[in-house]
């Protein structure tokens, strides 16, 4: 039996794991408040000034809210990504323990457990020492930056001392490319003897936040590169899940779609390269709409499995949180 001493030792030596990621809603009457804490988020999107900000988001998921509860019930009736990051997070935990003490907790964006939420939870352990991991591979201030500025400011707020390490982007990171190559070539094989456009589909971006320095399109480029390398297999690149009248970047999903069938494309292999875990927009937009549009132009797509708690990526996100503790 290990003394108190020890104990408390062993205690304060862990590292606490945030995987951070947007959050969803779990079922349909979630559907309002989450799109309101989305739009309340002004480093995504800035409705007037900033006094305006929370009055205009509550009439934005008023309005639309209806159309998404429409989208979710396709799905099932909510969002299955709270539910796949906290599986991610005990895969990930249960690998790490060959290594060191380590506790994995979630944080989400938009939904809960929030960040505040995922700091009490470490709080309680008695760990100080936290690694922030998005999983958003390719950084961008929509998504790794406003997650990790909401970590940064429930720290701040928290009574609790924290040391925080973070990891920015990994968007060639060894094991998420071959997990990601393997899901391709195993794709690949429901089209013999054909072989199939690779299309990837990332989600969209204002073209703003790109003039003003965004990496995440280099991030996409860079790992589609890394998984070509692998594959021989050569890919377009697309944007999907455009909202609100700026412009976005391009080509969209729907028109490369259109583009590849005037070119007499017949098969499609569709990669959601910038998501790692099953949501409304591989299971609805991809797999349902996307799908459907290219059965009417004549096209057969399929789509690679999302990775979600594949061993061969849990393998890659522990290498990433080792990385960052050295």
């Amino acid at each position: 039996m290990p003394s108190p001493c020890t104990v408390q030792q062993m205690t304060k030596e862990q590292t606490g794991v945030i995987l951070l990621n947007m959050g969803g809603p779990e079922k349909l009457t979630d559907v309002r408040p989450f799109l309101y804490n989305l739009f309340s988020d002004r480093e995504i999107i800035r409705l007037g000034p900033f006094f305006m900000q929370k009055p205009l988001a509550w009439l934005i998921s008023k309005r639309r809210a209806p159309k998404s509860m429409e989208t979710y019930e396709k799905i099932g009736g909510g969002s299955p990504l709270t539910a796949i990051t906290i599986e991610q997070e005990r895969a990930l935990e249960k690998m790490l323990q060959e290594n060191g003490a380590y506790r994995v907790v979630t944080a989400m964006r938009y939904w809960q457990p929030d960040s505040a939420t995922a700091l009490q939870n470490l709080a309680a352990k008695g760990i100080s020492k936290i690694i922030a991991l998005p999983l958003y591979p390719h950084y961008s201030c929509a998504t790794t930056g406003s997650s990790l500025n909401a970590l940064k400011l429930a720290i701040k707020q928290s009574a609790s001392p924290f040391t925080l390490q973070t990891i920015q982007s990994w968007p060639t990171q060894t094991q998420y490319i071959k997990a990601l190559a393997n899901k391709i070539q195993e794709a690949v094989t429901a089209f013999s003897p054909q072989i199939p456009q690779v299309v990837y589909s990332a989600h969209s971006l204002p073209v703003s936040f790109i003039e003003k320095g965004d990496p995440y399109v280099d991030h996409i480029k860079a790992s589609i590169s890394a998984i070509e390398q692998l594959t021989n297999l050569p890919g377009k690149l697309c944007f999907q899940s455009r909202s609100g009248p700026v412009e976005w970047l391009s080509p969209s999903t729907p028109e490369m779609l259109t583009q590849l069938a005037q070119k007499g494309c017949k098969n499609i292999l569709m990669v959601p390269i910038s998501f790692v875990s099953d949501h409304v927009e591989t299971l609805y937009e991809i797999n349902m709409l996307y799908r459907d549009q290219a059965k009417e132009l004549g096209i057969r797509l399929k789509s690679t499995s999302s990775l979600n708690c594949d061993p061969l990526f849990i393998e890659g996100l522990k290498e990433l949180v080792l990385a960052a503790t050295l």
